[in-house]
């Protein structure tokens, strides 16, 4: 048998094999092109309603994404218990809540940096029916820089690890329980898309929000069997106090826009980015970039960003101090 004679013989399983092919490649096309309709056009904005559980419970409720989260959830009916450090700022956004939306609100100030305050949390928390629990209070640093030179670096080692890790921790042990006892109830901890990849100069930030990423992933395995949904929201940039962001755009959200978008997802996805765009972001950081090059450029902009603090905390030093030599 000739050369001539074996390609003709197998022309027709090359055949076969490009078809296959084309066949499973059109079919997973379509199958994403589904899956994103019925997540981020159709949605599943119905799923988080009172009959969950008549109260939601929010940490770092005060501001930001954890202000939209306590807004969005009254507005659909919950009563809300909001916890956060101050009592002041706490009062404030409870009065807001029963005014706007005339739903019964509670709170609890406390330090998530300390770990005692959990008795005083769970106290707070004692025969409430809970439907919702979203773990959201965070910190970051004040500014990208290298391990060693972060500015009272034990102090700073464990207030993040308290604040972005163990009240994820503890919170989800005081309120699974009830959910469970009724097989009914969501839980959102608010990760970050730093979570997503190691990002050099806020590198204790990323592994925690790694951390809660991860944590969150493993439980929703456990417990879905249960009627339980626990997500990982991973956004990239919102306009908040935390991010310096002042003006919002469509990749740079308001809290608002970011948390309507998000809870739509909430029963269609385990993992989120929580917004459209950012799932765009997300896929092209993951997927389509090597993990190496992120890394690169996420260490590029943030050297960029600490140069650019350092310099101007240096000219309000010398201004500060060239004024009170006048004085």
């Amino acid at each position: 048998m000739n050369a001539e004679e074996m390609i003709r013989r197998a022309e027709p399983l090359f055949f076969w094999v490009g078809a296959v092919t084309l066949a499973l490649l059109a079919l997973w096309l379509l199958y994403r092109l589904v899956t994103g309709f019925r997540i981020w056009v159709l949605g599943n904005g119905r799923l988080l309603s009172p009959k969950l559980g008549k109260w939601a419970v929010v940490t770092g409720a005060t501001d930001g994404i954890g202000k939209s989260y306590a807004e969005e959830l009254a507005r659909r009916g919950f009563a809300m218990m909001l916890i956060s450090r101050s009592q002041e700022k706490l009062d404030d956004v409870a009065k807001s809540l029963e005014a706007e939306f005339g739903v019964e609100t509670r709170t609890i100030a406390v330090d998530f940096g300390k770990t005692d305050i959990y008795p005083k949390i769970e106290a707070g928390l004692s025969g409430l029916e809970i439907g919702v629990l979203v773990n959201n209070v965070g910190v970051s640093y004040p500014y990208p820089e290298y391990y060693l030179h972060i500015p009272d670096l034990d102090n700073f080692l464990t207030n993040m690890i308290n604040v972005n890790m163990t009240s994820v921790c503890q919170m989800t042990r005081l309120v699974l329980p009830g959910m469970v006892s009724r097989a009914k109830g969501v839980i959102l901890n608010i990760s970050s898309a730093s979570g997503m990849y190691p990002v050099p100069l806020l590198t204790v930030y990323s592994a925690t929000k790694a951390f809660m990423d991860f944590f969150s992933r493993g439980l929703q395995e456990e417990y879905r069997r249960q009627g339980i949904i626990i997500q990982s929201v991973l956004p990239f940039f919102v306009a908040t106090k935390m991010t310096r962001i002042r003006k919002p755009t469509q990749d740079k959200p308001t809290p608002d826009r970011y948390v309507a978008a998000e809870l739509t997802t909430v029963g269609l996805q385990s993992q989120t980015n929580g917004y459209f765009p950012h799932a765009v972001m997300g896929w092209v950081t993951t997927r389509l970039v090597p993990s190496s090059i992120v890394i690169f450029l996420g260490a590029r902009m943030n050297r960029l960003q600490r140069t650019g603090y350092l310099h101007r905390r240096k000219l309000r030093e010398l201004k500060n101090g060239a004024s009170l030599k006048s004085e």
